[in-house]
């Protein structure tokens, strides 16, 4: 675990660190390789050098995007082109971490 990573969740507002800390701990579980970063002012995660998923906090949202989506089928709530997909997480939202490990796992298996 990166400190730097460590550091941008725990000084986010409560409820986007509790979903955040949830969201990095899936892609580890996912892909228990990952390295982390902050690259662009947000928490990257990389899968041998390539770019897998994305936690970026807005105002009112935790968006999670899984890169190297092409031909993958995302459920309606994922927005985004092909190549990559994400989906907003609000206050109060409990990510379908299921859904969210397996779209990971079918992403990051060709990286």
């Amino acid at each position: 675990m990166n400190p730097e990573v460590t550091a941008y969740i725990e000084n986010l507002p409560k409820w986007q660190a509790d979903i955040s800390l949830t969201l990095r701990n899936l892609v580890h579980e996912t892909i228990p390789d990952a390295v982390e970063r902050i690259q662009y002012k947000k928490p990257h995660f990389l899968k041998n050098g390539h770019y897998a998923a994305v936690i970026s906090p807005s105002k009112d949202a935790i968006a999670f995007m899984i890169m190297n989506a092409n031909g993958i089928d995302f459920p309606k709530e994922f927005e985004g082109p092909a190549e990559r997909k994400w989906i907003k997480l609000k206050e109060g939202s409990t990510p379908d971490l299921l859904t969210l490990s397996g779209l990971l796992k079918q992403a990051s298996n060709t990286l």
